[in-house]
């Protein structure tokens, strides 16, 4: 089933765009690696994908009953603010119901639930403040998951977390892509091909590749002016800067 499909968008600002006649088509268990240089439009696709940007032309569809969680790449929130690991996953929740809304025993269940499944159960009562930033993050995907979204969108995810909760946080990423499609938007390569199925490389134009299996050929066809800084099996390579 096609979740979310972007036909010929385009938008900037003034008079420039950043994103030029985007066209994607999301799918039902898809788990999308979206990457590009910083200012290449990436977020600017989330952003129009969740409606907190309308686009100067072309056309987003989302299908009807389409649930879209959203982990942001920063989190407007305050460390001091006494509340528990188990509240703000319910928050997300309540967003969707309705802030007035009274929390439920069931809503309790499903939230702790959800704790489970990101791996932060035995810290459901430890107010937020006193986690790391890997440990928020999970927080902040169970808060994203705890809906049950069709499609979970995350930017940028490993921003705030050291190398050992990266590492843990694919591992999620790859459970949770399971049961429910992803894009995620990443600037590191190196790391997400591991994880992601397929590839969509952003430059002001999109380019989608049906693969995982990245090369430099690649990159340079795409126009994909991106660092391939890495270890192992996977080809590096620093390329250099392309105009859009």
């Amino acid at each position: 089933m096609d979740l979310v499909t972007l036909n010929s968008v385009s938008y900037g600002y003034l008079d420039e765009p950043v994103v030029d006649q985007v066209n994607l088509v999301i799918r039902d268990g898809d788990f999308i690696g979206m990457i590009g240089p910083n200012g290449g439009g990436k977020s600017t696709i989330i952003r129009i994908i969740m409606g907190l940007i309308q686009p100067w032309n072309g056309e987003v569809i989302i299908n009807k009953g389409v649930n879209i969680g959203y982990l942001p790449q920063t989190h407007r929130f305050d460390n001091r603010y006494p509340i528990s690991v188990l509240e703000v996953v319910l928050s997300g929740l309540l967003k969707i119901k309705g802030i007035s809304t009274r929390v439920t025993k069931k809503d309790k269940e499903v939230a702790r639930g959800v704790l489970a499944k990101v791996g932060m159960a035995d810290l459901a009562k430890r107010s937020i403040g006193e986690l790391s930033g890997g440990q928020m993050q999970r927080v902040f995907i169970g808060r994203a998951l705890i809906s049950s979204p069709h499609l979970l969108i995350l930017d940028e995810p490993v921003t705030y977390v050291d190398n050992r909760f990266e590492q843990e946080l694919y591992h999620l990423l790859e459970l949770i892509s399971r049961e429910t499609a992803i894009l995620l938007v990443s600037h590191d390569v190196g790391q997400i091909v591991s994880s992601v199925r397929t590839i969509a490389c952003v430059n002001r134009h999109l380019h989608y590749h049906p693969s995982n299996q990245i090369t430099e050929e690649i990159l340079e066809s795409y126009n994909c002016p991106i660092d391939l800084i890495t270890h192992g099996h996977v080809p590096h390579r620093v390329l250099h800067t392309h105009l859009p």
